[in-house]
């Protein structure tokens, strides 16, 4: 039984990082297109979201907790990032 859940939910996270490639993917082309900074610094804020989450299903999928760590520390630099952008944005007025 337990073997039969096992098996499940490493299918399961496997399915679920492969669904995370569209989002992966529309968001690096929201990167690479976008008008204006802050659209682009929001782009690369999903795309860490997105490490995170594919870091966190590879660790269930594969039982080592060291990719818990990297996810940790993507989103612990991604938080510090937005905070040091957002206040670029703010001294610079929000313009191009």
């Amino acid at each position: 039984m337990m073997e039969t859940l096992s098996n499940a939910l490493d299918w399961l996270s496997a399915s679920l990082v492969v669904v995370l490639m569209v989002p992966l993917a529309l968001t690096f082309w929201r990167m690479v297109r976008g008008p204006g900074y802050a659209d682009r610094f929001i782009a690369i804020d999903m795309l860490t979201g997105i490490a995170v989450a594919i870091a966190a299903l590879t660790a269930g999928t594969t039982g080592r907790r060291e990719f818990l760590d990297v996810a940790f520390g993507i989103a612990l630099i991604s938080f510090v990032a937005t905070c040091a952008f957002a206040a670029f944005l703010e001294r610079k007025g929000g313009r191009r």
